[in-house]
């Protein structure tokens, strides 16, 4: 566990000044996020907690919210950061769940995660593994637990099942081919094609999947490629590409839609929704939080995925580290590069 040395007692007996990267209105996170430099109170409320921000990705969903198309819209001036890892400092005085050392995340309510300090209520911070190594922690809290539930929760699936998705080389599809690869599960992944595409099948081979193939391919009628029949099928596309992946499903079999990459509608077949009874679902990975009564699920997610990543049966997620100044390039890139993530890296 972090042990909190006398430099940083010293500074959290005193206000603190710190960066932020914030927006006043929605729009291309180029043009409206801004970096203010801002001193916070010098003391706490007793719900509170004063977290110093280690390290910090720039995600779709970060792109999203700042367009205003995302499911949340937070009040504005708003600062961005939906995900990220932070060690805790300074507690309020009623404040029970967390103490000085600790490793947290924020809970899927609120971000605010781009900046180096940031006080938030207890209600809003959630424990994590203080050894989960920082390449682990800071993308603990979007894919690694989306990847989990999705193949967890939809379908009954059997050590030895095929699920098929055709955003194998994103980061949540690298996370869906390690956590499959782990329950035993066979993937059959369809990628676009590029330039680098051996390289890439090379890598998704390397971390567990199964199959790899492009789009060109499947659609090549010529080919006959045919998908394996399968009870779950992850679409995080959307278009052409999905009628093919509900094409693929079994009797019940179900398609989950978490992503719209293609920017087209998702598409499904008629004949198996009649003679299948094949079902079509939706995921957001918050709605699922809302839905638990208790926290005991979530709890269990977490724990099973710190120790895959600290067993190293998970690989820490691709990344370029930029500093906060370097916040236009970074965006600019999150919208231009997918192989690796963009990831404020703030402390060590």
């Amino acid at each position: 566990m972090l042990k909190i040395n006398t430099s940083i007692r010293s500074l959290v007996s005193r206000s603190i000044t710190t960066r932020q990267l914030v927006y006043e209105k929605y729009g291309a996170p180029q043009k409206v996020i801004q970096m203010k430099t801002v001193e916070l109170p010098d003391t706490l409320e007793p719900e509170q907690v004063l977290l110093e921000w280690h390290a910090s990705p720039i995600n779709p969903a970060d792109i999203n919210q700042i367009q205003g198309m995302y499911g949340v819209r937070p009040k504005m001036p708003a600062i961005a950061g939906l995900e990220g890892a932070a060690r805790v400092l300074k507690i309020g005085s009623a404040v029970k769940s967390v103490k000085p050392g600790d490793q947290v995340i924020s809970s899927y309510e609120v971000a605010e995660n781009w900046a180096d300090y940031g006080i938030f209520n207890q209600k809003d911070i959630i424990h994590v593994d203080n050894d989960l190594p920082i390449e682990h922690s800071a993308f603990l809290k979007v894919n690694p637990p989306s990847a989990y539930v999705m193949l967890t929760d939809f379908a009954k699936l059997k050590k030895g099942d095929w699920i098929v998705q055709n955003c194998g080389n994103s980061a949540i599809g690298k996370q869906i081919i390690q956590v499959a690869r782990i329950l035993g599960l066979k993937t059959f992944n369809i990628i676009r094609n590029r330039e680098n595409l051996g390289e890439l099948v090379k890598e998704m081979k390397d971390l567990g999947a199964n199959e790899v193939v492009t789009e060109d391919d499947l659609y090549d009628k010529k080919k006959k490629m045919k998908l394996p029949r399968v009870k779950l099928a992850l679409n995080g596309v959307g278009g052409k590409s999905s009628l093919y992946l509900a094409n693929s499903l079994d009797q019940e079999g179900c398609m989950v839609t978490y992503g719209g990459m293609s920017r087209q509608p998702t598409q499904a077949p008629t004949a198996p929704l009649i003679f299948k009874n094949i079902s079509l679902r939706g995921f957001w990975l918050m709605t699922w939080i809302r839905e638990q009564k208790d926290d005991r699920a979530r709890q269990k997610v977490y724990s099973d995925l710190a120790g895959w990543m600290k067993s190293g049966e998970i690989q820490p997620t691709a990344m370029v580290t930029r500093s906060l100044e370097d916040y236009k390039d970074a965006l600019t890139e999150a919208q231009t590069k997918f192989d690796k993530k963009q990831l404020f890296f703030l402390k060590k």
